[in-house]
Formats: C-alpha cells, structure tokens, sequence
C-alpha cells in the first residue's frame, strides 16, 4: 500500500468520533439563531410587527420607517448572539449560495465608531452581478446587480454573521438566481390554487405550496478523499475498481449508523435545529457509507432555503468530523447513487391538504380537482419536468436501476388507477357541454376506503402519489430544489387556470351545477391524461417502448433535456405566469447548457491528468520490477527460465497494453475536447461533448481499473473503493 494511502488508513483507523454536545431539548433550542416570528414579534412594536406580516401576507412593499425599526431591531438581536457581521445570503445559479460580509461596525467621529444597520442596508444590496453566471444578460464591464430582502424567510445566524435571505437581480431587473423565479411561481400557484379551492370553501384565501426534501449524501473519511484528485475536483470517483463487497447484501439499508457517522449526524442535527431547520430522519442508506436526512415539510420557498443552507452547513460540520460529504449523484461505479426526492402538496390557509382525500363526496371531489389537475400539468410538460432535474451528474444517475428513468411519468397505484377508471366511465362517449350527467357521487365517494396506504409504492416512477402528496423522486442530490418546484409550480398554476375557465363556461354558459361542471371537466382530464399513468417497472425496456407509442419523451441526457426549456410553449407558459420573461429564460438555458460542457470539460481533464501522471507511471514502476524479476530468473534458470517466468512475462504484456490503451484513449479525448472547443453554437458544443468525448471516459477508465487489480496494492497511489466505502 502507498505511503499516503496507508497514513490515511492509519489516521482514520485511530481517529474518535468528535464529542458532540446537545440541547437538553430540541423543541427549546428550534431556531434559537434565527429572526423569525417569534423573535420578531417580542422585539419590535406591536403596530411594526402587524404591518409587516400585513405586507408578507399580502406580498406589499415595506415601507422605509418599518425596515429602518426592523433592520434596528434585527441588529440588536444579532448582536446579543454574538454577530459581528451580516450578509445579502442568496443562491445565484452558480448553484452554490453566495454571500459578501460587511461589519456593523461604523466610525462616526475621529476616534469613535459604534454598530449600524438601517433600513437601507437592510432592504437592498448592490454586490458585482458580472461574475456570476447570466447567460449574456450582463456585461462583463457592467458590474451592477442588486440583492433585495425576501421577508418570507427569516435572517439566521450562520457562526457571528446574520444572514437575510435574498433574491438576487440584475440592474435591468432580470432574475440571476433561483429564488426569484421561484417566488413568482409560487405567487401563481396560489392565485390559481386559491380560484379553484374557493369552489369548495369561500373561506380560503391563499394557497401554498409545501415541500418535504428528502437528502441523499455520501460520508468518506477526509484523508482518504484528498489522495483521489477526482473526488477532489469533479465530486465523483472517474476511475475506481469495484470493491468485493459492495451493497449485494443490502446489509447497509437502515442498518446501525456507524458511531462516527453517528457522531456527524448529532452535531448536524443540533446545529440545524438552532437555525430553524426542522430536521427529522436520518437513516442508513442503501449503498455503504451513504446516508440520508429529512426534515418535516415546510413551506416551499423556507424548504428550498433550508435545504440550500443544510447543505453548506453538511459541509463544515463534516469538516471538523475529518469527512468529507459528497454530494454527486453518482460518486461510486457500481453502487447506489444519491437523489434528493421533492414531495409536494398544496394546502389552503384553512388548513386543508388539497391532495389529501376527505370524509365526504364533496370534499373528495376538491380532491380530485388538484389530483386530476396535477396529473394533467405533468402529462402535458413532462418535457419540462424533466428538463428542471437535467445535470451532468444526474445523468450518471436516471434509469440506473436505482433511480427513475429519464421517461416522465405518474404513478398513482392500482387502487386509484381504478378509481379513475370508473369515474372516466360515468357516462358513454364525449361529454356534451349542454347535458346534464349523473354524477354518481356516491363512486367519489369510495376514495377515502382505498388511500389507506393499501396501494404500494413504486421506486421506479419518477413522479409518485404516496397518499397526500406527489413525490418528485429524479431530483438529483446536487440540485437547488428551487429549479424543480418552479417549474412544478408553473406547470400546476396554469393547468388549474385552464380549468377554471373550462369549468366556468360550463356553469355560467351551458348551466351546469358547479360540481357536475367539476366533474365533467375533470373526466375529460383523465381521458387526455390517460398515457402519462404508469404502474409497471420503469427499468424495463418494454416500458421504453411502450412510452415512445403513447408519445413520451425520452430524454436521456441533459443537451437532449435543456432544449425543452427555450421552446415557444415554454416561453408562453412562463411569461402568462410572470414567472420569467424571456430574456430570462434564454439566458438560464445558455447558463444550464454552458455549466454541462464545463463538467465534462473539467472532468475529461481530471482523468487525464489521473491516467497520465498517477497511473501509467505506476504501471511503469511495477512493470520495472517485474522486468529486473524476470532477468533475475532468466540469470538462475538460463534456457529453462521461461518455465518459471511466463505469468511474469504475461503480467509485463497486460500491463503493456493496458498503457497504451489509456495513452491513446487520452490522446483521442483531448483531440475531441480541441474540436468540440471550437463549436460556435452552446448547445452543439454540449452535444459534441455528450457523444463524442464523455464516452471515452469508460474506455480510458476500463484499462485504468484492470490496472488497479494487476499492480502492487503497495504502489496503487489512490484510495480505492474498498478504502472508501468501508471506512467510517
């Protein structure tokens, strides 16, 4: 074993699991470090306080004398929890979060100073909007963009600076980050939501959307990581034989947390609580050394900002544990990777779960409205819906047998399936808008017998009902939930106002009940809807077939996915929505395709430099060894040393070939990143990557594994799977 490899081992082997020290009770210390409500509320004026969750609710401006109080009292807040700093926290479409600390500390007079914060600094930003990703909206000498405060989510303190939740613009008012668009979607969603809920209770004056992530990662022992630069770089491991031992004996799922594991994890948990991250489960998962977390569902725009700051906070904490987390779709060949599957719902502010079913016909019938309505939006963007989850990363992980498939569908289960079956048949051939129907409500009726957890859950859809709710199972691990829960929520928002309108012709034209017009616009739904309900396993290859008859897309990589996101349907989808117009959204499909040549371009030349500079001179060194070996035989047994020799000499011979076999697969890598950087046009410079340079990363992998296992475990310079996945 390598010198590194074996001190790495060694440091793991005798390090102890870091002390962790807990709150006696998570419910007193729950967002103890975080300006929310509560700390609001006893900390400014009662009319301040009533103004400002006026104007949250009501989505109004904030008047300049109500953030001057606030921004004072947020920094007296701080100041007692020990803040020096604070920052515009936002989340640009860099895909990591972004932050700029100024002090509060202000002189005021030669030799006197004092802690400052107004209003101003409070409501808007101006940090350097040129080196962030826009996709040609800005200028590299155009500089200006502005952060503006998202009173929805709370400031937190994140070590001693205050952190304030932020979207982030550019000085033409484009958005340049993921919160934006994000906001927008759901203010459509709840006006739409809001429209349709109101046929069944008049009471109901706002809709939100809610979102329960569920987070995948990998923990690997930090000593060990920084001998892989590939981890190091890319995320993932680019080469790597597979380990004896891997997850065959599903001996790791929801099996005992390792105790240093196990450690990590309390210290994450306490930390999250104090920042008001409501987190919930933790389990071993599938693969080893691979784990997830949960928290309770939140609202969506709060969930996806917990989740953006979970994730660096995973980091520092994993940091002083000596791991490092990784979160990469698929950092192991061979074993399971990591996704991070979005449930959705909706809920009014009457407290009523619009996809939960209910104890009469009517209220299931409002159930079926946003069941129906859901499936529909899919059926008819599923495009799109796939284009929000497109990565490089992803795309090592969809349709991988542990992962949805690239095909967009719905699984709704067998007793369901039915259930709409039956409501599809009330009556015979095409509904006429000017006859009456029997609504038979008494078939509504039956949903409340069969949603008790009766119908099984399906790993393979992509798309699932599991009893209240959608879960959205191909996000990948790696991804901002904000992408995926615009496009859901945009998707969502204009079917229901399509069947609003449908709806409403049927009552104030053809004079129609309200629940028979319901119900004859929902049937139709279910006939148009039909092709997108899959039961059956998404692995297999009839289902492939079988989805491009009914006319679903299969999209199997991200160039292939992205084109989706600039089609005029798109662009008419988001601008009726005001979600973005289209300077926007072509400058976000320029960004998401750039960001894909980028990674295959970085990782094509992490895995050169690998076979170059660390494997083939080890090759090298051991086939030496072997050769002054074999002149050693041939010294003692002369003519005869043949006998003795020949495993040796065929060892020299593979190893020969396995060397030239990566040296040309380098080469003719390098030579299709040169003609793929000359492609003018993004999207087919991203092509030319995907087809013609990406695969040879298998091949040059193939001779560098087989390397792994022929030359001396001594000499082999990088940590390997069985180091990695097996030791915590």
């Amino acid at each position: 074993m390598s010198t590194l490899r074996f001190d790495a081992l060694k440091a793991s082997m005798n390090r102890e699991p870091v002390a962790v020290t807990e709150q006696p009770k998570r419910s007193q210390a729950f967002g103890a470090n975080v300006f929310g409500f509560s700390a609001m509320e006893n900390s400014l004026p009662k009319s301040t306080y009533k103004n400002l969750l006026t104007a949250i609710e009501k989505n109004q401006t904030i008047n300049r004398d109500i953030a001057d109080q606030i921004a004072n009292a947020m920094k007296e807040w701080a100041l007692s929890k020990g803040a020096t700093h604070y920052t515009h926290w936002f989340q640009p479409l860099t895909g990591a979060t972004a932050e700029k600390h100024d002090a509060f500390f202000e002189t005021t007079a030669p030799g006197r100073a004092l802690e400052r914060f107004e209003g101003n600094q409070l409501v808007q930003q101006e940090p350097d909007a040129s080196s962030f990703p826009n996709g040609g909206i800005r200028n590299t000498f155009e500089a200006r963009g502005y952060t503006a405060w998202d009173p929805t989510s709370p400031a937190f303190i994140f070590g001693t600076t205050l952190c304030i939740p932020t979207v982030f613009v550019a000085y033409t008012g484009e958005a340049l980050d993921y919160k934006t668009p994000l906001l927008r979607a759901l203010h459509a969603v709840d006006d739409a939501a809001t429209a349709v809920a109101r046929y069944f209770d008049k009471n109901v004056k706002k809709v939100s959307a809610s979102l329960g992530w569920e987070q995948e990662y990998f923990l690997i022992d930090k000593s060990l990581a920084v001998s892989r630069p590939d981890l190091e770089l890319t995320g993932r491991t680019l080469l790597g034989h597979s380990s004896a031992k891997g997850q065959q004996l599903d001996d790791h799922y929801f099996g005992t947390i390792p105790s240093r594991a196990l450690s990590f994890m309390r210290d994450l948990e306490t930390e999250s609580i104090l920042l008001g991250i409501p987190v919930k489960t933790r389990h071993n998962e599938v693969a080893p050394n691979q784990f997830e977390l949960a928290p309770i569902f939140e609202e969506a725009n709060l969930a996806v900002d917990h989740n953006s700051l979970l994730m660096d906070l995973m980091k520092k904490v994993a940091d002083r544990h000596h791991f490092k987390v990784l979160f990469h779709e698929k950092p192991f060949a061979g074993v399971n990777g990591s996704g991070k599957h979005n449930n959705w719902s909706l809920s009014t502010d009457t407290g009523v779960n619009l996809l939960a079913p209910g104890k009469t016909p009517m209220s299931n019938l409002q159930f079926l409205t946003f069941f129906i309505n859901t499936i529909k939006a899919v059926h008819d963007n599923e495009e799109l819906l796939r284009a929000s989850i497109a990565s490089a990363s992803n795309d090592h992980r969809l349709g991988a047998n542990e992962a949805p498939p690239a095909i967009m569908s719905v699984f709704i289960g067998a007793q369901l399936t039915k259930v709409l079956s039956e409501l599809e048949g009330v009556t015979k051939g095409k509904l006429s808008p000017q006859e009456k129907t029997d609504l038979k409500l008494n078939v509504v009726g039956k949903i409340p017998e069969i949603l008790l957890d009766n119908t099984d859950r399906n790993r393979t859809s992509p798309f699932a009902f599991t009893g209240n709710k959608f879960e959205f199972r191909a996000v990948g691990s790696t991804a901002n939930c904000a992408n995926p829960m615009t496009v859901l929520n945009s998707i969502v928002a204009k079917q229901l106002k399509e069947f609003k309108k449908e709806a409403d012709v049927l009552i104030d034209k053809k004079g129609l009940k309200k629940d028979e017009a319901i119900f004859n616009v929902l049937r139709e739904y279910i006939k148009q809807s039909r092709n997108i309900l899959f039961e059956g396993n998404g692995y297999g290859e009839d289902w492939k077939k079988e989805a491009k008859k009914r006319g679903l897309s299969n999209n199997k990589n991200t160039p292939e996915a992205l084109k989706i996101k600039i089609d005029p349907k798109t662009i008419v989808l988001y601008e009726e929505l005001g979600v973005m117009n289209t300077t926007e959204i072509e400058a976000r499909y320029e960004i998401e395709v750039e960001e894909y040549i980028h990674r295959i371009q970085i990782e094509g030349r992490v895995l050169g430099d690998i076979a170059r500079n660390h494997v083939i001179p080890t090759a090298v060194k051991y086939q030496n060894i072997l050769i002054h070996n074999v002149r050693g035989l041939k010294d003692i047994y002369g003519k005869d040393f043949n006998k003795y020799a020949s495993e040796q000499l065929l060892l020299i011979s593979d190893i020969s070939k396995h060397i030239e076999a990566i040296n040309s697969g380098v080469t003719t890598m390098i030579n299709e990143r040169k003609k793929a950087n000359i492609i003018a046009e993004s999207i087919e410079k991203a092509e030319a990557y995907c087809k013609k340079v990406k695969p040879l990363f298998d091949e040059i992998r193939y001779s560098c594994d087989k390397l792994e296992l022929l030359i001396d475990d001594e000499l082999w310079p990088l940590a390997k799977y069985r180091e990695l996945l097996f030791t915590t």
